[in-house]
Parts: structure tokens; sequence; C-alpha cells
């Protein structure tokens, strides 16, 4: 009599195979969330279910409107200010110790001209290009360009619980600057024209964003460019205290604080400690700004 052929063991083989696949792949998924940071798995939790943009603390954020951006700084402290040996320094570089209590968040780069006109509808700059840095705007077309952008992201669900846009304040700014470094400038102590743009790179005029190096900690055109509104009034004498927390600058003034320098300055104008003054009602086609994120 003919006899039955014996069954194949291959597909209990597979089987056994793949259940096998699946159950070590689920045991790394769920002791990787249970060692994440805490702050992740709060982020995550908190975000479940409204729809809300999730924000993970010391992680980037693109804005979702017009994608701008920005880069975490971390809580820490830092030097402000220039020491007593620095070549172009000014009087009012006092240095003095400086630090954060929560982290925030910076624009990566200066905000183009491209992004401007996405969310107020024109643009003001004498240079044209979609990626060169928006100039001629004064403080306060820098400040209603966060505030509307913060509008429209908020009424579109697009923001995180508490967050909105503004610009950095001086103390943030130069905290970005420096990215750690001690320095005159972010990259050393001396300036050549491949380091940014500035007077002595020959353009006589603003360049795209981005084309020179990053500082240590991924931010571009620091130094150059254009100068940079930031959201203090300027006074000459920074705040005292050892350290000083958390500076938001003097309550009232006639000038606001920009930072940086632009592609008209000479060298020394471009160091992390460089302050310049300007009536916030006060364009200029070496003014721009970059934007900052933080919760309130």
């Amino acid at each position: 009599p003919s006899r039955t052929a014996p069954k194949s063991k291959f597909p209990m083989f597979f089987g056994f195979c793949l259940a096998l696949l699946i159950g070590v792949f689920g045991t790394y998924k769920f002791l990787e969330m249970k060692n994440a940071p805490k702050d992740d798995l709060i982020s995550a939790e908190a975000n479940n279910g409204t729809g809300e943009k999730r924000l993970v603390e010391g992680k980037p954020w693109t804005s979702p409107s017009c994608g701008i951006e920005l880069v975490w700084c971390k809580p820490g402290s830092f030097m402000m200010g220039s020491k007593a040996d620095e070549t172009g320094r000014g009087s009012d570089e006092i240095h003095h110790r400086v630090s954060f209590s929560k982290g925030f968040l910076i624009g990566k780069y200066e905000l183009t001209q491209q992004q401007y006109e996405l969310v107020i509808g024109n643009n003001p700059s004498t240079f044209r290009g979609p990626n060169l840095p928006v100039e001629m705007v004064t403080w306060n077309q820098a400040t209603e360009f966060c505030k509307q952008l913060t509008k429209k992201e908020r009424q579109e669900n697009l923001l995180p619980n508490g967050w909105s846009y503004h610009l950095p304040t001086e103390s943030q700014w130069e905290y970005a600057c420096r990215a750690g470094t001690t320095t005159a400038y972010s990259w050393g102590a001396s300036i050549a024209s491949t380091n940014a743009n500035y007077s002595s790179s020959g353009y006589s005029q603003t360049r795209d964003v981005g084309l020179y190096a990053a500082n240590p900690w991924g931010f571009f055109d620091m130094h150059g460019n254009v100068w940079e509104w930031t959201a203090d009034w300027y006074q000459a004498a920074y705040p005292t205290g050892n350290p000083v927390v958390n500076p938001t600058g003097p309550a009232s003034g006639s000038s606001r604080v920009a930072r940086g320098g632009s592609w008209s300055n000479g060298g020394t104008n471009l160091r992390s400690a460089e302050r310049f003054n300007r009536t916030p009602g006060s364009p200029s086609r070496t003014l721009g700004f970059r934007v900052g994120f933080q919760q309130q």
C-alpha cells in the first residue's frame, strides 16, 4: 500500500522563529520605554489624544507652519560679557555669571525673508532673496512676527501647552552664541573672512543663511550677516547678583539691544559679547532677528 508523505516541519519551525522574534522585539521596546528619560515620557503622555504638537525637552523643534528650525539650549550657566583684555571690548560688557533654570530654544538660522512673508504677508528687505535674512524690520515688527506666529499655530492646535515664540533675551542670545566657548568668537580669538559675512568678506550685503560653519551647538550666523534684535531694553550696566538668574533686562528704556554684528561691520563688532542698541521703531538693512521659543 502507498504511504502518505511526511508533513514538512518547516512551517512549524518558521512560526516558532517568528513568535520568538516578535517576543524579543516587544521586550526591547518595553525596556526602551521603561528606561526613557522621564521628561520624554511625560511629554508623550501629556500630549496623547490632544492633537497638540509634541515637544520633548532636550530635542530640537521646527515651527509646523513655516519651517523655522530651533535648537535646544539646556539649563546651565556661563560667563556673559568679555574679559578685560579682549580686543575691541566695550565698557558695557562687564564680565559676570548668568544662570538659566529652564531650557529654551532659539532659531538655528536668522529668520529668512520667505519665512517672514509666510506669516506677515510682505517683505520689507532691501536685499531680496527667499533664503536671505529678513532685514529692514524694526524691533516692533520683529516682536509682532513672534506674536502672529504664536497666534496662528495656537489656533491650529500646533503648539505645546504654554509655549510661545518670542525674541530671545540678550542673555539667552549670548548663551547660544558662545555655545560653551569663552573666546571672543565661538570659533576662537580672531576672525577671518571665511568665518562670517562682515566688511572684510567683500560681499557688501547679506548672504543666504547657513553658508558659514555652525557654532558648537549648531547655530549658524550668530556672528555677522545681520544684527539681531533681542527682547531687552538696553542699559550700560548689567544686572547685579552672583549669579544673575534668568535675566530679562531692565523694565524700561529708550533703545533695544541687538547682537552679532553685520555684513557692514568690522571684525571686532562680531564678537560674542558685542552690544549694539537702537530705538525699537528704527529699521536698518543691517538689522534682522532670529526667533526664540520657550515655556511661559
